[in-house]
């Protein structure tokens, strides 16, 4: 079994995320700068700047390979059995009702421990 290493540095990346690290950077401080310009104004240049921001670094190896993920990731989505809404609610009522007894068992349980303990101390409430 022979691995191959790769060599997934390119400086062309690198040079693509620091242009997006960047373009994110000047986005904070002119919103902040310009804080006397319309917050609609200044919204439509922040999702103007992280689209083209998004753009760019999807055009890395790292985005590549992440877009895959993602793409892999939404398909076996679609393969989830989802349960419907009766098993939802049924489920739902059960793990209420046994959080309420163990709730309920903990509670008598320290009760008699506060009893117990105030016996053999004899610091009764």
């Amino acid at each position: 079994m022979s691995e191959k290493a790769e060599n997934t540095s390119n400086p062309l990346d690198m040079f693509k995320w620091i242009v997006v690290a960047v373009l994110l950077g000047g986005l904070v401080y002119g919103y902040e700068t310009y804080e006397e310009v319309s917050v609609l104004y200044r919204a439509l240049v922040a999702v103007a700047v992280v689209v083209i921001a998004l753009g760019i670094a999807a055009t890395t190896l790292k985005g590549q390979s992440f877009l895959t993920f993602a793409k892999d990731a939404r398909m076996e989505v679609r393969k989830v059995v989802w349960p419907s809404r009766q098993e939802v609610v049924r489920m739902t009522l059960i793990i209420l009702f046994a959080t309420a007894v163990v709730g309920l068992m903990l509670y008598l349980i320290d009760m008699v421990l506060v009893w117990g303990i105030g016996l053999v101390t004899g610091i009764g409430a």
